[in-house]
């Protein structure tokens, strides 16, 4: 009489040599689309409190310091430590009229580092961006 079960010795091995590898990828990749979630989730923070500060400022030289400072201040509260970091801001709201509504635009790009995750065909960086637009005061002077 034969044992069924002497048939299949060694063959968990086995399973588990094909299985793991396919198992740490699927990790890797969910960490990946955590990673990239909270980075886009701190760079729209980041941008939106650049636009409030600009909008705060007088003057556009004021503006464009205070943008920085609050974008930087922010994504290192946010712990997101960008390879590099580039900030645009449209300030020509300035150059309107006092009594006419006017806004201050900033968009944020942050090249977040991957490349320690080690997931084939994933860039080192890869850039999150952010838009956000902040009214100015409608009644106070603009320089």
């Amino acid at each position: 009489m034969k044992h069924p079960l002497r048939d299949e010795r060694g063959s968990a091995a086995v399973e588990i040599t094909l299985v793991a590898p396919v198992l740490v990828l699927f990790i890797l990749v969910v960490i990946f689309g955590g990673r990239l979630a909270l980075a886009r989730q701190a760079v729209q923070s980041a941008a939106f409190d650049a636009a409030r500060a600009a909008s705060l400022a007088r003057t556009q030289t004021e503006a464009r310091t205070a943008a920085a400072k609050t974008a930087s201040a922010t994504l290192a509260n946010q712990q997101l430590p960008c390879a590099t970091t580039q900030l645009d801001l449209d300030t020509t709201g300035f150059d309107r009229p006092v009594g006419t509504p006017a806004t201050i635009t900033v968009r944020l790009v942050c090249d977040v580092a991957t490349g320690d995750l080690g997931l084939p065909g994933i860039l080192a960086t890869i850039p999150v961006d952010a838009e956000a637009t902040s009214p100015l005061d409608v009644f106070r002077e603009r320089k």
